[in-house]
């Protein structure tokens, strides 16, 4: 079976960015013993705050990899924890993280940048490997032949796929793709479909791209079709959204 890489494109399109942070602002804690030893690393997908924690903590750092918006990280449970007693890869990071929080040398915040980004991928490939009860993306991610079409989508979101070419790429018949699919991930390749290119076209929309280059570049066969499924998606239409972050940053840039 070919290797499919299942997290690439959603590093690239959402920016991974770790950088150190008071405990009641962090998604991400190192959890020490009574001697400093880091145990266990705590990674808070979709909240913030360990201030009411009764743990200690060597460090803690914010992670920002794009929000809700992000489905990989909209499926991770409230909380990942990963015993790093058990994990001699991300103990080695964890302690190179710990060592330039605490000497502070030139260039550390890119430094622990850096190793933040690579612990939260081996968190994810983790979680991607355990699989999960849930319906949801990381569910699809973790099972062998449908990751092989959620990767096709996200590697080609304009593509006119049909459920006949991705249940060719899983290597299943129509109808067991369709009934596995839904099963793992919720809702019908179609509708997962729709939901990224829209996601991705949101990220576009802010950014400034017009309206007509977006529709064209997933797929949609004219803007107006393209304008209203975004605002149905989202409530408001590409153009709004542009305008107004156009206007924002021409703001913050005089």
């Amino acid at each position: 079976m070919t290797y499919t890489d299942r997290l690439t494109t959603l590093i690239n399109r959402f920016n991974l960015n770790v950088r150190l942070a008071p405990a009641h602002e962090a998604t991400l804690a190192v959890v020490s013993s009574e001697q400093n030893i880091p145990e266990r690393v705590l990674f808070r997908a979709n909240a913030s705050g360990f201030a009411d924690s009764n743990e200690t903590f060597l460090f803690t750092a914010a992670v920002d990899w794009g929000g809700a918006s992000n489905p990989l990280l909209a499926a991770l449970p409230d909380t990942v924890e990963i015993d790093l007693l058990k994990d001699a890869e991300c103990m080695s990071l964890v302690n190179l993280m710990q060592s330039e929080f605490l000497e502070q040398r030139c260039g550390a915040n890119s430094v622990i940048n850096r190793l933040g980004e690579i612990l939260i991928v081996k968190i994810l490939r983790a979680k991607i490997e355990a699989g999960s009860t849930q319906p949801g993306i990381l569910a699809g991610l973790s099972n062998p032949r449908i990751s092989r079409a959620i990767v096709a989508i996200h590697d080609q979101p304009g593509k006119n796929w049909s459920n006949e070419n991705l249940a060719a790429i899983a290597g299943l018949s129509l109808s067991r793709f369709a009934e596995v699919f839904l099963s793992l991930v919720g809702q019908p390749p179609t509708s997962y479909l729709r939901s990224w290119r829209l996601t991705l076209a949101r990220q576009d929309a802010v950014n400034g791209d017009r309206v007509g280059v977006i529709a064209r570049r997933y797929g949609y066969t004219s803007p107006e079709g393209f304008a209203r499924a975004f605002k149905k998606h989202f409530g408001d239409t590409p153009s709004a959204l542009r305008a107004m972050h156009t206007h924002n940053f021409r703001i913050q840039n005089n």
